[in-house]
């Protein structure tokens, strides 16, 4: 019977899950600002994260899957072809435009009923800051002055009033993000930046848990509730009638994943019976700590048997694999973790810890080490930024 679960190994998983991440191509997207939106669609978003230690984790995540990548490849998919936007994923992601029906519902719902945060602003303050971005332009932080400043609520808020505004518009969807200068971000009129004279319809509750289902099968290949919910774990209950029908109409299989047979998982029917793409032994990849493969950190330790541990928040002494430790991807194994950071004056990038998760071998070192070099070219090349 088609619903009989399938039960699978993990190294299966693993590869069903490379095979969903494009990560056993070495330029599956083309190259370009294409091939941003190529890869951000296919993979549903890409994190945002400030630290840059090395390159950040956007930069980081598209060069992973676009080895021509630049970063004003990014710049140009934001600001000119307008093909990706940013907005709360599981955290801050670039996301297909294509998608921004499927957010519009969390846009609307702070809206309408603002969290504490926001409720307390002053509306006047902040249609006139809508008028003022409406007069002259998309602004940023910097081109705005406070008469009153306040004190910070976290290490990374501004002191700036206004600045709660910009995030007010930013998260209800008047305002979008045109361009970024570093982390620096300049936000101007939603409808404007896209040229919009009407907004995309606001998908409904079902089909936004419709798009969240295919989003995760599209990109893991095998899914359970956790991996297709993970940061909207509230949407379980809408999810999993979907997964019910999904498998009587024979799209679904059940899987049992060996190793973790408590959890149920799940994968598209095709995806179980099709051949894979080998898995090709040479090809190395250090990942971001925020790649899609490596962030859901239960998921990762099932089916790759790798426990990540970020450390950039725990003291010196405590850590184990580094302050900004990243995954070395070889073939479908885990085989390293590197602490490294890049001292751009020098013009280099410096491993400042090598955790081997297998016993090192010369040629898979020599390999990681040819790896090393490319991704350090990656660091210091130039920002070249679209005309």
């Amino acid at each position: 019977m088609p619903s009989t679960p399938v039960e699978i190994s993990a190294s299966r998983a693993r590869h069903l899950w490379l095979a969903a991440q494009r990560l056993l191509e070495p330029a599956p997207f083309g190259a370009g600002p294409e091939a941003v939106k190529l890869a951000t669609e296919h993979l549903g978003y890409v994190q945002i994260d400030t630290i840059n230690v090395i390159e950040r984790s956007h930069h980081h995540i598209l060069q992973t899957r676009i080895p021509d990548y630049v970063r004003g490849d990014l710049a140009a998919a934001q600001s000119v072809d307008k093909s990706v936007f940013e907005y709360w994923a599981h955290a801050l992601a670039y996301i297909p435009t294509a998608d921004y029906r499927y957010f519009a519902p969390d846009m609307r719902q702070i809206r309408d009923n603002p969290p504490p945060h926001y409720a307390a602003i002053n509306r006047r303050d902040y249609t006139a800051l809508l008028r003022r971005i409406g007069e002259e332009g998309a602004l940023s932080i910097r081109d705005i002055d406070d008469e009153v400043l306040v004190e910070k609520e976290h290490l990374w808020a501004s002191r700036k009033p206004s600045k709660r505004l910009l995030n007010f518009g930013f998260y209800n969807g008047d305002l979008t993000i045109s361009r970024r200068d570093g982390m620096l971000k300049a936000y101007e009129l939603t409808d404007r930046h896209f040229g919009w004279e009407r907004r995309p319809r606001a998908a409904t509750p079902g089909q936004v848990a419709d798009y969240l289902l295919n989003r995760a099968l599209r990109s893991q290949g095998v899914v359970s509730l956790d991996s297709i919910c993970y940061g909207n774990l509230g949407l379980k209950a809408q999810i999993l009638p979907l997964i019910e029908k999904a498998v009587r109409a024979r799209r679904l299989r059940p899987v049992i994943l060996t190793g973790a047979e408590k959890v149920p998982h799940w994968a598209e029917a095709g995806a179980l019976e099709r051949p894979l793409p080998p898995v090709p032994t040479d090809l190395v990849h250090i990942l971001s700590p925020f790649d899609p493969l490596v962030i859901q950190r239960k998921r990762l330790e099932a089916i790759f048997g790798y426990v990540h541990r970020f450390e950039a928040y725990v003291p010196a002494a405590k850590r184990v694999l580094g302050y900004f430790a990243l995954p070395v991807l070889v073939g479908d194994e885990i085989v390293a973790a590197l602490d490294l950071k890049t001292d751009r004056q020098a013009g280099r990038l410096l491993v400042q810890r090598w955790t081997w998760m297998v016993p090192e071998r010369p040629a898979l070192k020599a390999a990681i080490e040819e790896a090393l070099g490319r991704f350090q070219r990656f660091q210091l090349a130039p920002l070249l930024l679209p005309a």
